[in-house]
């Protein structure tokens, strides 16, 4: 069964993906209205290796706090663990949703799609 939230969410990410032509919204979307079985999983170390400072990034799954992470990043996630959200946040980086992501980067330029 899926949330609720999950699918409303969905739907505003597709139709942001028309309104400013946005692959990127459409894709994530998708995502999200995968079973449950088939969610990625990565944690704070797998983003440190992947990302720079200032990157911008979506990871369409949960993200676990095991590693480190050095550099600040504003993060977009399906689930992140506390302690992952307290890892980035000390690095100074930033957790958003989906509105304040797509209000931000409306047609996706610059933002990096992990998974």
């Amino acid at each position: 069964m899926v949330n609720e939230h999950i699918v409303r969410m969905a739907r505003n990410l597709k139709r942001k993906s028309v309104t400013h032509k946005a692959p990127i919204w459409k894709k994530v979307s998708e995502f999200a209205l995968k079973t449950t079985v088939s969610k990625r999983v990565i944690n704070v170390n797998g983003i440190e290796k992947l990302t720079k400072d200032g990157d911008v990034v979506v990871f369409p799954g949960k993200v676990l706090g095991t590693g480190d992470i050095t550099h600040s990043i504003s993060l977009f996630c399906f689930d992140i663990s506390r302690t992952a959200a307290s890892k980035v946040r000390d690095a100074g980086g930033r957790i958003l949703d989906y509105e304040t992501l797509t209000n931000e980067k409306p047609t996706g330029t610059g933002v990096i799609l992990l998974g």
